[in-house]
């Protein structure tokens, strides 16, 4: 597994997500993954599965520092004390000692980001957290955290074939900030789309593995596609086996890239 390194954090660049995977079929789907060689797990506060990563994880026999694992906490719980207690409920339910990522899941409005930051920091150094980071920021929030004195290791967002992301990752790979894409399949939306079927038809691939491909042999990217089936598991991992050239490259380029799934009422003024 290819492995990106960036302020003293170590990412496989392939991740298992696990949005909307719950109960037994998120254990089942965790701990198949590692048997299939993952060794990146992606959940949330918000996602209400982590007790059920966490059964994954030692159902899975894979010994935990081999494993990189990344929670965040929402919204409601930025505050100092309320995001020491959301550590603490996740940690637990997730039945581990630590966390390798520990990430804002979204900015608010009316947030403290200092402060946020500040307890991220105090996580960090009290060994709750390997390494800490940010969801969903813009430019212009990475730049506050960069004022504020906090390196974040990095920024998790959508990011796909169909959605433009180059002022975003071109700052982050300035600063060493690692980009996880999220949503890479688009949600469902890559299914039969002609462009990329055609790429897929010259490698003996699907159009899936061909955008996931696409993502991973970029630099200081990252992906994490959710896969509930062991099927989907493998075809994931087939995609780090893919090479794409200057053709297939130039046909994605010309793709639309302004289709964004996920924008809630809440989210930032996206850059």
């Amino acid at each position: 597994m290819q492995v990106i390194e960036a302020n003293g954090m170590r990412m496989p660049k392939l991740g298992l997500g696990t949005w909307r995977l719950s109960g037994a079929e998120c254990e089942r789907a965790v701990a198949g993954a590692l048997g299939l060689g993952y060794r990146h797990l992606d959940t949330a506060q918000m996602y209400g599965n982590e007790e059920a990563v966490g059964a994954g994880i030692k159902a899975g026999g894979v010994a935990r520092e081999a494993i990189h694992l990344t929670t965040k906490v929402w919204p409601e719980n930025l505050a100092p004390a309320a995001m020491r207690r959301a550590m603490e409920d996740s940690l637990r339910k997730l039945g581990i000692e630590y966390v390798d990522l520990y990430l804002i899941h979204w900015p608010y409005p009316d947030m403290d980001l200092p402060a946020a930051l500040e307890t991220l920091g105090a996580l960090q150094r009290e060994g709750k957290a390997k390494a800490i980071g940010v969801s969903n920021f813009t430019v212009a929030l990475l730049k506050q955290c960069e004022a504020l004195g906090t390196k974040v290791a990095c920024n998790q967002v959508e990011y796909h074939v169909l959605l433009d992301q180059a002022k975003l990752l071109s700052y982050a790979r300035g600063k060493g900030i690692v980009t996880t894409a999220y949503c890479p399949l688009a949600q469902g939306r890559l299914a039969g789309h002609a462009a990329l079927d055609a790429i897929a038809a010259k490698h003996g691939c699907t159009a899936a593995q061909v955008a996931i491909a696409w993502l991973l042999e970029q630099d200081m990217v990252a992906a994490i596609p959710k896969a509930g089936r062991p099927e989907s598991q493998s075809a994931n991992l087939a995609a780090l086996e893919i090479r794409l050239d200057a053709a297939d490259r130039a046909a994605i380029a010309a793709l639309p890239k302004d289709q964004r799934c996920v924008s809630p009422s809440f989210a930032p003024a996206w850059d």
